[in-house]
């Protein structure tokens, strides 16, 4: 059995799905009873909170492995509830940030601390550090139905986004094999791209006539902060506009690990375009 958390989230979904998909039982993390709809067909839903690790006793029942999403209250602790429960190897999904360092970035910090009790907590891990998510584009929903103009952030920055479903399927191959055990993966998307790359993209996928419009800093930053704390709009400024963060090399490791190359952002559009 194989516990999946941010399993109604898009990676934590992908990655339920995939595994389902090797043959795998697959268990979903949900804190309420309601979102058992929410769940990918086929998936166990079970009632628990990571922020406290005390409920976690049924969810972690029968566990032999447990795929993590990074930044709660107390990992040090939770992670002592997974190997009390006789886990045998925990795949963390961290994110290329941790990289930069800077312990006063707040989206650096939670995801160094995240990395860190992992690797003290005395079970087995992996560590999966993607660059930012194709499914991201979300995120423009709104705009997009209010009309043709996407309005984005850091619009001279070009991101090699990985679809949440590679990352679901290099999930899969880390969980069941040991050759992966105390290593850390930096993952990417094939091609580095531009935000107005994406909406062109995006518009011939839909057929529509998308127009992008760059950010200023200064817009950007009021956007953000609407909808954000101030230390991760903050934090994001540091990334992107102060150029601390890289995620434009296009890497070959989903290849490596999977055998298969990663779906290109025009692929991840036609795959998901009804939600659009």
């Amino acid at each position: 059995m194989i516990l999946v958390t941010g399993v109604t989230g898009k990676a934590g979904g992908d990655v339920a799905r995939v595994l389902m998909g090797a043959g795998q039982e697959v268990r979903g993390l949900i804190r309420r009873a309601d979102q058992q709809a929410t769940l990918p067909e086929g998936v166990e839903g079970v009632i628990g909170d990571l922020n406290q690790p005390e409920t976690l006793s049924a969810a972690l029942a029968g566990v032999r492995g447990v795929f993590l999403l990074s930044g709660y209250q107390d990992m040090a602790r939770l992670l002592a509830e997974i190997r009390r429960a006789g886990v045998e190897r925990v795949v963390l999904l961290s994110g290329s940030s941790a990289l930069v360092g800077d312990m006063n970035n707040a989206v650096t910090r939670y995801m160094v601390r995240s990395e860190t009790a992992v690797q003290e907590s005395g079970v087995p891990w992996t560590i999966l550090q993607p660059n930012s998510l194709m499914s991201n584009t979300f995120r423009w929903l709104p705009q997009l139905r209010a009309g043709n103009v996407v309005r984005l952030p850091f619009p001279n920055v070009r991101v090699a986004a990985i679809d949440p479903s590679d990352i679901g399927a290099v999930v899969a191959h880390v969980l069941l094999s040991e050759e992966h055990e105390g290593r850390s993966y930096r993952l990417s998307g094939p091609q580095s791209l531009l935000p107005a790359d994406q909406v062109r993209i995006l518009a011939q996928v839909l057929g529509r006539e998308l127009h992008f419009e760059g950010l200023s800093d200064a817009e950007a930053r009021v956007e953000m902060s609407a909808t954000m704390p101030t230390e991760y709009v903050d934090a994001f400024f540091s990334f992107f506009a102060d150029g601390r963060l890289d995620e434009s090399q296009v890497l070959s490791t989903v290849q490596e690990i999977t055998g298969k190359q990663p779906r290109t952002f025009e692929q991840w559009a036609v795959a998901h375009a009804d939600a659009f």
